[in-house]
């Protein structure tokens, strides 16, 4: 299949084009408009520093209901137990620079590029983009980043510098996003980490039908804030009604 070249022009081919590996453009730009554009199309952005931009659109796509979410008794147990603060939207660019910052555990660079930094912190002053955060003792110590849309959250990247402090951040913000009727989360692809919470692989047929049933909802903008119910169930130790496992 052909890999497509973006100009100037505000557009992107069908992902049904993208090649096996999931690449689906090269070129653009990583304007609002155009990230904007491309997660309301089941698209995202993925290259390294020195590389052109590169567009995927993979097949299968990881995704979390969040009615699904699975929570680990070793978890629920840390987290009754945990002295970690939770907020929403209070350190972006931070949480953005430390999971480009994070090790990853194949021992591969970041994609988090300094120009992707600009851009998603862009989108963050705009209300599209988010973060999830764990702090303790006044420090960040984890984080998650993404976009939302409608009713779907497009999570890009976290990271951790404290055992179980991302992995807690995950929950809350899973919590916070059931809560506020979302439908998806788009983790775009396997992890056995995100497989442990309940994540699963869906056909790109059938992500992009249920993303474009979500684009119909409002997109919730601007700054978000924790649900004091929600605080309160990761206090108790896991979500009302969520699946737990042994762990």
């Amino acid at each position: 299949m052909p890999v497509y070249y973006l100009g100037q022009r505000l557009v992107f081919p069908s992902p049904d084009e993208a090649e096996p590996g999931g690449v689906l453009a090269v070129g653009g730009d990583l304007k609002p408009e155009r990230l904007l554009l491309a997660y309301a199309s089941g698209i995202f952005p993925w290259y390294s520093e020195g590389e052109p931009i590169l567009w995927y659109s993979p097949d299968p796509r990881m995704i979390l209901l969040p009615s699904a979410l699975r929570v680990s008794r070793s978890l629920q147990k840390f987290m009754r137990r945990t002295d970690l603060a939770l907020r929403l939207d209070t350190a972006f660019e931070e949480v953005i620079r430390g999971c480009g910052a994070a090790r990853r555990p194949d021992g591969g660079g970041t994609w988090i590029t300094d120009d992707m930094i600009r851009a998603y912190t862009r989108l963050h002053a705009l209300g599209y983009a988010h973060s999830a955060e764990s702090w303790q003792d006044g420090r960040l110590v984890a984080g998650i980043y993404g976009v939302a849309l409608g009713g779907c959250f497009f999570a890009e990247s976290m990271y951790t510098s404290v055992p179980n402090a991302s992995k807690t951040a995950l929950v809350a913000l899973v919590m916070q996003l059931e809560a506020w009727d979302f439908d998806l989360i788009d983790c775009q692809v396997y992890t056995e980490n995100l497989a442990r919470f309940g994540a699963a692989e869906w056909g790109r047929g059938r992500f992009l039908r249920s993303l474009e049933g979500s684009l119909e909802k409002p997109t919730l903008r601007g700054r978000w804030t924790f649900d004091e119910a929600v605080l309160s169930g990761i206090l108790a130790g896991a979500p009302p009604g969520a699946r737990t496992r042994r762990g």
